[in-house]
């Protein structure tokens, strides 16, 4: 035994070693990997902006990121998902074309990312806070890039707040872009759950259809509904070649724009602003309470799209009225085109909306 415990000792100190070399390596090569990614997409033209900022939106500081290689270009505002899935991480991968026709603005609603705060109360985070702070940020963009109207492009969630935004205030904005259309929450989470299940079921997936047997549409519980979201991820219901969360993940952790302990409390902002604002998606039906828009609109649709089923936008674009409108078919997406086919997304964005920017 006296022989084996100088072993052991070394052992351990040798396995601390490892680890602790392992932690600074990744450290490491994360700072390298974002130094890397600011210096081949730093933003030099003479009139251009790269900005990380905090802003005064409903009374509280929340985060925008504005890029644009002229800042005298239209304004393009991206309103993400979740609630609480920012996209500042990802802005990189889906808008350096952009940015050399719009000045591009990434912003993490209050309750999430850079935006998280112990400042901000969570009975803040609800629908029409929401609401209220998208109307201020677009203002305040308006003014500041002096610009009477904006375009506005929303997201999963972020759709939610573009379409009623774009619903009760047309006179802001150029046009309004819909990719992941909420439409009818209640038949949503039903055709989402069903999909789930009848590819289980032909796969003869014994945990899933197990699994899936202990919750029903609507879901009583964020764990019922993450639970059915892990297995719409498995079948490629939200991102068509998987892997979904990982990028998201990915995103976060090398992100420029996070420091240690907003990378760290990512996940945590994130699901109490799911848990805080679910609950007014649910009476969510705009196929009854958006007809018309009295603005362009564009729906970008994922043909594989199983979060916000592809079928039901369809239906609701049928029945909206506007000045313009058009559906836009992205076949090798699901949820998310924007990062799916990222080179697509951003022409069509370009070939659509610039020539109604005046």
């Amino acid at each position: 035994m006296s022989r084996a415990l100088p072993f052991l000792k070394r052992a351990l100190v040798a396995i601390v070693v490892l680890i602790v070399g392992s932690v600074v390596v990744g450290v490491i090569t994360i700072q390298i990997t974002q130094a890397r990614q600011r210096s081949a997409t730093r933003i030099e033209t003479e009139n251009g902006i790269e900005s990380l900022e905090f802003v005064q939106i409903g009374g509280v500081a929340q985060s925008i990121y504005l890029r644009g290689h002229d800042r005298d270009s239209p304004v393009l505002l991206f309103v993400h998902g979740g609630p609480g899935g920012p996209s500042m991480p990802m802005a990189r991968d889906f808008g350096l074309l952009l940015e050399e026709h719009f000045v591009v603005v990434h912003w993490d609603q209050r309750g999430a990312g850079n935006s998280c705060s112990d400042e901000i109360p969570d009975d803040s985070l609800n629908l029409e806070q929401y609401l209220a702070d998208t109307r201020e940020l677009i203002d305040l963009l308006r003014n500041r890039f002096e610009q009477d109207k904006i375009f506005l492009v929303g997201h999963s969630w972020g759709s939610v707040l573009g379409l009623i935004t774009a619903q009760r205030h047309p006179e802001r904005l150029h046009a309004y872009v819909g990719m992941g259309q909420v439409v009818d929450m209640l038949r949503n989470e039903e055709i989402s759950y069903r999909f789930v299940v009848d590819r289980a079921t032909a796969d003869k997936n014994e945990q899933a259809l197990e699994e899936l047997a202990s919750i029903k549409p609507p879901y009583a519980s964020r764990e019922a509904l993450m639970l059915q979201r892990n297995w719409l991820g498995y079948y490629r219901g939200d991102f068509l070649e998987g892997g979904g969360f990982a990028k998201f993940v990915r995103g976060v952790v090398l992100s420029p724009e996070y420091d240690v302990d907003k990378k760290l409390s990512f996940y945590s902002c994130a699901m109490n602003s799911l848990d805080q604002a679910w609950g007014d998606l649910e009476d969510i039906n705009f196929i009854e309470t958006v007809r018309r828009v009295e603005v362009p609109v564009f729906v970008f649709a994922g043909r594989h799209d199983y979060n916000t089923p592809f079928e039901l936008v369809e239906i609701l674009y049928e029945g909206l009225s506007a000045p313009h409108k058009e559906l836009v078919w992205f076949e090798n997406s699901a949820h998310s085109p924007n990062l799916e086919e990222p080179g697509r997304y951003q022409e069509v964005l370009i070939e659509r909306l610039l020539p109604i920017s005046n």
